[in-house]
């Protein structure tokens, strides 16, 4: 069974058949599905679907593009909503310096926010970081030594450099449908000497389907793809890398039942 470590059942592409692309999901082996939350007047509508649905999960965070519209959002807040016994991790949060929708200071307020909740709550943090793996790494290594924290790199897409600082302070690194893109050289070199014990995979749907599905809104199911792909490039069976991908998502978000 595989677990989609990261996706938006909520968002436009999937909210329109949501109890169908589930259904998908479900026949493709996919045994759960973490549900991620990235503005706060998503996070009933992200939370109430992992209340009824057994086999999904919520977290509770702002996207680094949100930050300007959420300076209100504090780690109390945070630290309050994610006392839901279906809310399992914090985040996405994190640094985009590619689009910068929000001042760069205001994201880096809010992921330190986020950590603190993190570290309060003893929850994992959901990273996002683009163009912006030095303050990334440098907001993370000055938090941890406030104090540990555990979390993952989602979507990962940033350099070899990047991934082995991460899993120094004891992240996890996400795989998701860009692997399979032929110009992703670089992540396929990185993603294939990833440590085992270390890897997640996830769909970010509905963006990035995989191929084959390119030019479809991704949905869940799709991290079966994405798998099978991975496995191939690793030289691992199908069966190894989502037994040991759903460990270590059970390992470190080890408030799910």
């Amino acid at each position: 069974m595989l677990i989609d470590s990261h996706c938006h059942l909520n968002y436009k592409g999937l909210i329109e058949d949501q109890a169908n692309v589930l259904q998908r999901s479900r026949a493709a082996g996919v045994d759960l599905m973490l549900n991620i939350a990235t503005r706060e007047s998503e996070w009933d509508d992200v939370l109430g679907t992992a209340i009824r649905e057994p086999d999904v999960w919520a977290t509770v965070g702002i996207h680094p593009h949100e930050a300007d519209e959420h300076p209100h959002i504090d780690t109390a807040k945070l630290a309050e909503r994610a006392a839901h016994p279906r809310v399992v991790g914090i985040g996405e949060t994190g640094l985009d310096y590619y689009y910068d929708h929000s001042d760069r200071e205001r994201q880096q307020k809010s992921f330190r926010s986020h950590i603190v909740a993190a570290r309060d709550t003893g929850l994992p943090l959901i990273v996002h970081t683009r163009d912006a793996e030095e303050d990334t790494l440098a907001i993370m290594r000055d938090e941890m030594g406030q104090g540990g924290f555990t979390g993952v790199i989602h979507c990962f897409t940033a350099s070899g450099a990047f991934a082995d600082a991460a899993m120094e302070l004891g992240f996890y690194i996400s795989i998701s449908g860009i692997v399979t893109f032929k110009s992703a050289k670089d992540l396929q070199e990185t993603a294939a000497r990833l440590p085992l014990d270390r890897l997640l995979v996830e769909t970010d749907s509905p963006f990035l389907a995989p191929v084959p599905h390119r030019g479809r809104p991704c949905e869940p199911a799709f991290v079966a793809d994405t798998a099978k792909f991975l496995a191939n490039l690793r030289g691992e069976s199908v069966e190894e890398l989502a037994a040991a991908t759903s460990a270590n998502f059970r390992a470190l978000f080890s408030k799910v039942a």
